[in-house]
């Protein structure tokens, strides 16, 4: 497996990203989106994992307009004002016009790449990026066929901004795995956004992770589940396996 530092160019500036390929041939690609925390260990050994099943993987740095990582460097647990100051500087630039623009840059950088096929792509994110990877299914329904979410957060809102009103552009089959009593997508959003998607009439699953609290899937998190951890990423594997092979 090679590990490249890259760059994409994006209509807001560069991004800077981690590509995960294999050696030889061309293969399906996927985008992996980290969650706040950005991009480090843990989730590169979660993008790392995936490409090994069979997939060239694209992890851009989501947060390129405010920093390069490490993006936190402090104890989050230890500091909340900071912790809330610094997710919010991370968060402000993220606009669903911002994310939108990025997410076709995103898709257009990877299915160029010599080490991607011809086929569709896959997108999955993880706590906010979650959203990110609907909204990357919708500005791209003709090359994204597979997007996931696990543990996303304010997916369903009673906003103009909400990303499940970008549904009736999306093409791609989809896939939410929620966490329990998570503040950010509690057991009403997830009703709601379950009736949006049954309203949208798309290929979709939605569950709750029994056990499961927010940021379960990532290894470095406190309230890592590694056996839902593993039933996440079969049901990922499925997801992809179906849509892009």
């Amino acid at each position: 497996m090679i590990e490249e530092q890259i760059e994409i160019p994006t209509h807001d500036g560069t991004a800077d990203a981690v590509l995960y390929r294999h050696d030889d041939g061309c293969r399906p690609g996927v985008i992996h989106l980290t969650d706040i925390i950005g991009i480090r260990s843990s989730h590169r050994q979660m993008a790392r994992r995936l490409a090994e099943e069979g997939y060239t993987v694209l992890m851009p740095n989501v947060f390129y307009r405010t920093g390069r990582p490490p993006l936190i460097d402090f104890d989050l647990r230890a500091d909340q004002e900071r912790k809330k100051k610094r997710f919010a500087e991370l968060m402000k630039p993220l606009t669903p016009e911002a994310i939108e623009r990025d997410a076709g840059d995103y898709v257009d950088f990877l299915a160029a790449q010599e080490a991607v096929n011809d086929g569709p792509i896959g997108v999955v994110g993880y706590c906010l990026t979650g959203a990110m990877a609907v909204r990357t299914a919708a500005v791209r329904p003709d090359k994204i066929a597979a997007a996931a979410s696990f543990h996303g957060g304010r997916l369903y809102t009673d906003t103009p901004a909400s990303p499940h009103l970008a549904l009736p552009r999306v093409k791609a089959r989809l896939y939410f795995g929620h966490a329990i009593e998570d503040r950010g997508m509690p057991a009403d959003a997830i009703e709601n956004l379950d009736r949006a998607l049954e309203e949208w009439g798309g290929l979709y699953e939605s569950e709750v992770y029994e056990g499961a609290y927010h940021s379960w899937t990532v290894p470095d998190s406190t309230v890592y589940n590694q056996l839902q951890a593993e039933r996440a990423f079969s049901k990922l594997m499925e997801l992809l396996a179906s849509t892009l092979k």
